[in-house]
């Protein structure tokens, strides 16, 4: 695939302003894209830190998440390796319990387009409550703990996660097979992609 086309969908990614107008920080759309990648992370929505910073995962949730996989710093970061794109691209501001979710116009509108000009994706992890509603097509839905006990039931080119904010600690203590499990088996799996 030339590179030429994923260079210009990423300047186009980074003009937009599609749900400007309810940005509290303004539009910073982060994405990690490339044509060779193999490993695809689609999670939430940047947090604050990372549109400060531009750079995808950039806070205790990418450490924690990078732990998980056994994925490290450099390798993480390694855009010709790991994609990473989550469901809204843009800070969506903080409410008074959290981030609020990401915008539902990001997802329609560059997903279909971004994944066309990946075509070496083996593996997705689908991290968290909103990448899993629009990628797992489970009837009738089932919870996101059920979609990560049973990640066997996806094949070995989906792997659902939860998200791993601070508050995934709690959900992780009432949920000790997760550990015991799931991190063993994503890193095996991670590691074919490395």
């Amino acid at each position: 695939m030339p590179d030429h086309k994923i260079d210009q969908l990423k300047v186009e990614i980074a003009a937009c302003r599609l749900c400007s107008a309810y940005l509290p920080a303004g539009p910073r759309p982060v994405v990690q894209i490339s044509a060779t990648a193999k490993l695809l992370i689609i999670g939430q929505a940047p947090g604050n830190r990372v549109h400060q910073t531009g750079i995808p995962w950039n806070d205790p949730s990418g450490n924690r998440l990078r732990e998980w996989t056994g994925l490290s710093v450099s390798e993480f970061y390694d855009a010709t390796k790991v994609a990473l794109m989550p469901m809204g691209f843009c800070y969506p501001g903080t409410g008074p319990s959290g981030d609020f979710p990401p915008r539902a116009e990001c997802a329609p509108m560059w997903h279909g387009k971004i994944r066309q000009l990946m075509p070496d994706i083996g593996l997705t992890l689908l991290v968290g409550s909103y990448a899993q509603a629009r990628y797992i097509p489970t009837k009738p839905k089932q919870s996101l703990t059920e979609n990560v006990r049973n990640f066997q039931n996806f094949g070995e080119t989906i792997f659902p996660l939860p998200h791993p904010s601070w508050r995934s600690s709690g959900w992780m203590k009432r949920n000790p097979w997760f550990e015991a499990d799931v991190l063993p088996e994503l890193r095996r799996v991670v590691q074919r992609f490395k």
